[in-house]
């Protein structure tokens, strides 16, 4: 018997590194140390050549992981992998900037029950995609081939994000006080939350992925696999343009829990956040699933990000900076963000007050 007789392939296997490697170089920077068939990726935190020179006094290593969900159901039965990629990295990027850290590498873990490279190849091109918008490397992967584990076409897909921050930098919330501004940053959609709740109404409501939405102006499908959004090069250029005083107190990213969970993380225990919620218009597929499913408008805002991806806390005099920096800066192939002040810091027993 072979190791093909029981169902792993490496000819396929050697095929898709090769394919992989391609594109993952494409995410490199100076501070990626080449090695050829190493046994790990290497990373060197300071750099000391022209335009990349960064050196740090007291660095703060930040990890974060995490991977999709049930996101994946959707993207078996539209047969559409490459923005879940782009989730895996936004999953764990998202939330390492809320330390105020500057994304450095990236790397992913797939299982699968057998290789298929027009499945892995688009997946993987997502990975290399979210890790560009993240201005991160993908230093290095696993890609486990697990006979009888998973179905034909299936996969799981998880990720490791490891960033930087100065230790006097870390952004921890203490600052938060009452009279601050909540701004909310807006999302691309769904993200990568909710989506047990979502299948649960698409199954109620017999609703098709392929099915053509006027009020969304596509399928319903393309909408709710819309890629989450990657802050990062928008939110590390503002941290970077503030050397020395601290302009954000506080950053919320918004993903399982919604509002009601996320935000009282970064709240001081005398502190409650007053959400404007007729500050924003809400994206239409969110009105579709609150109809659909008859939820509840705090359950909506427990399970979903409602339009807002992000939610920074800061004073009433940098708010106007603070908005417009994030809303020029410019990152390839995605559109420039929206921000709203949606809500402000009061007195209270860290707890989110919707109104």
């Amino acid at each position: 018997m072979t190791y093909a007789d029981a169902g792993v392939h490496f000819e396929t296997h050697n095929k898709l590194v090769t394919e992989i490697f391609k594109r993952v170089r494409s995410t490199y920077s100076p501070r990626v140390m080449p090695i050829d068939d190493g046994f790990g990726g290497l990373f060197s935190l300071d750099y000391d050549t022209g335009l990349f020179k960064r050196n740090y006094r007291r660095p703060v290593l930040v990890a974060c992981t995490d991977g999709v969900g049930t996101k994946l159901k959707l993207a078996f039965e539209m047969g559409k992998h490459d923005t879940v990629g782009i989730d895996c990295v936004a999953m764990s990027v998202n939330d390492m900037l809320c330390m105020g850290a500057e994304p450095l590498f990236f790397l992913d873990y797939i299982a699968t029950g057998r290789k298929d490279l027009g499945v892995l190849l688009p997946l993987v091109g997502g990975v290399v995609e979210g890790c560009k918008q993240s201005a991160c490397a993908l230093l290095g992967g696993e890609t486990a081939e697990m006979p009888d584990f998973y179905p034909d076409g299936e996969y799981d897909i998880a990720g490791f994000g490891i960033g930087v921050v100065e230790k006097q930098r870390v952004i921890r919330g203490e600052g938060i006080k009452p009279g601050d501004v909540v701004l909310g940053i807006e999302s691309s959609g769904l993200h990568s939350n909710g989506f047990s709740l979502v299948r649960r109404i698409l199954k109620k409501k017999k609703w098709k992925l392929t099915q053509h939405v006027g009020e969304l102006g596509r399928e319903l499908g393309l909408e709710l696999l819309e890629p989450t959004r990657i802050y990062a090069q928008p939110m590390v250029a503002l941290l970077n343009t503030y050397k020395r005083k601290r302009i954000v107190e506080g950053l919320a990213n918004i993903t399982g829990g919604g509002f009601l969970e996320n935000i009282p993380r970064i709240l001081p225990e005398s502190c409650d956040a007053v959400i404007d919620t007729g500050a924003w218009q809400v994206p239409p597929i969110f009105q579709m699933l609150q109809r659909g499913g008859n939820i509840e408008r705090d359950e909506m805002f427990r399970v979903f990000n409602m339009g807002i991806g992000m939610v920074a806390i800061v004073s009433p005099y940098h708010v106007d900076a603070v908005a417009d920096k994030l809303e020029k800066h410019k990152v390839k192939g995605v559109p420039p963000l929206k921000t709203h002040v949606i809500g402000e810091i009061r007195t209270g027993e860290r707890r989110v007050v919707l109104a």
